[in-house]
């Protein structure tokens, strides 16, 4: 599986409904509101995608003045594609595009781990998050 990861790159909002029926974010989204999703992915200053071929596989959707904070709002990679490191290299290719000092802000969902490792070839860079560093809602 060959996954090509791109900055900025145009997303439909049926593909990022798609994506995120196909993923677990679809239940904590209002993929039944077309005129909310087409403002999501369309207002969105920064996003990297993830896709096989012509399909769209993750996505990391921010908010950002690229300078002091960086709003990853969803964070999603199909089914299929889950636990293939594709998540993480979202989260390291969105670091990348942010200056030295931007904070990436995720807001997770109650059941996420309290540690991420983002992994890069040889290096592994660990982010351990504590308590107070969550933003958690339920619904989110």
């Amino acid at each position: 599986m060959s996954i090509e990861y791109k900055i900025n790159e145009p997303v439909t909002t049926d593909q990022f409904i798609e994506l995120l029926v196909n993923s677990t974010l679809g239940e904590r989204r209002p993929i039944d509101d077309r005129h909310c999703m087409e403002g999501m992915i369309s207002n969105s200053n920064l996003t990297v995608s993830a896709w096989s071929g012509s399909k769209l596989v993750g996505i990391a959707r921010s908010m950002t003045d690229f300078h002091y904070a960086c709003y990853l709002s969803d964070l999603a990679v199909s089914k299929n594609h889950q636990k293939s490191g594709i998540g993480k290299q979202l989260q390291i290719l969105t670091q990348e595009q942010l200056g030295p000092k931007c904070k990436l802000i995720l807001i997770a969902a109650p059941e996420i781990n309290k540690t991420v490792t983002i992994g890069k070839k040889a290096a592994v860079h660990s982010l351990k998050f504590s308590r107070q560093d969550f933003i958690c809602a339920e619904g989110v």
